[in-house]
């Protein structure tokens, strides 16, 4: 009996010593997923909720102005056309840290598109005027210019300046392309200001240069647009 008695004595205790173990060893792991589990997400938190910050554009400090040479007739031959837009609205954002999530929507309105530049008087500007909207805009027709971004990539150059290429659809003249838009971007602040310049050739959007003989708006396929807009934070 005395034999038995050890021999269930020394069972019962390694069956006590297994279970402890069983029990630390349980809670151990559970302390470490919970541990995990705290700790995981804040490490990695900051990464996943960047901020993306919305900018409206103020067309009152900005400049959109379409360059055209062209080879008219009369006092126009030789001067190149400098059509502003007066009056456009829209959007951009711009994720800070990592660029994405980025955008940008612009709508200009077609009748806001006038002549600029000194080298025409401004009777000659007003007959360009209105064969911008009789003619070659056809504002009543095409009331708007919409650019719509689909894809912003580029390169952060420090101080709040980045390097992007914005690529998205512009609708002109009842015709959408598919065009990419080189900017350079500087964060100050509560304002964005984004600067370039990029190119169409008017034939792929059904803009007439002149359709009358004595035509004075006389432009040449290629038409560069240049930009300088200003954007405050919303």
């Amino acid at each position: 009996m005395s034999m038995h008695k050890k021999s269930y004595a020394r069972a019962a205790g390694v069956l006590s010593v297994t279970l402890c173990w069983a029990l630390v060893g349980a809670g151990s792991f559970g302390s470490l997923r919970k541990f995990r589990a705290v700790s995981g997400p804040a490490a990695s938190g900051s990464a996943r909720h960047a901020i993306t910050n919305r900018f409206r554009l103020d067309a009152s400090q900005s400049k959109f102005i379409a360059r055209a040479l062209r080879g008219g007739l009369l006092w126009f031959k030789g001067h190149e056309h400098l059509i502003a837009a007066r009056e456009f609205s829209g959007e951009t954002q711009i994720t800070p840290d990592k660029i994405t999530p980025a955008s940008l929507q612009l709508t200009v309105r077609t009748d806001s598109m006038v002549e600029t530049s000194d080298a025409f008087s401004e009777p000659q500007k007003q007959i360009i005027n209105r064969q911008l909207r009789e003619i070659v805009l056809e504002p009543a027709k095409y009331p708007e210019i919409v650019f719509k971004s689909t894809e912003v990539t580029g390169k952060r150059l420090g101080n709040g300046q980045y390097d992007l290429r914005i690529r998205g659809t512009l609708t002109l003249h009842g015709v959408t392309r598919r065009i990419v838009i080189p900017a350079k971007v500087t964060l100050t602040g509560d304002d964005l200001r984004a600067v370039g310049e990029f190119s169409i050739d008017r034939s792929d959007f059904k803009v007439k240069a002149t359709s009358a003989f004595h035509g004075m708006v006389r432009v040449r396929n290629k038409v560069k647009f240049t930009f300088d807009i200003v954007g405050h934070r919303v």
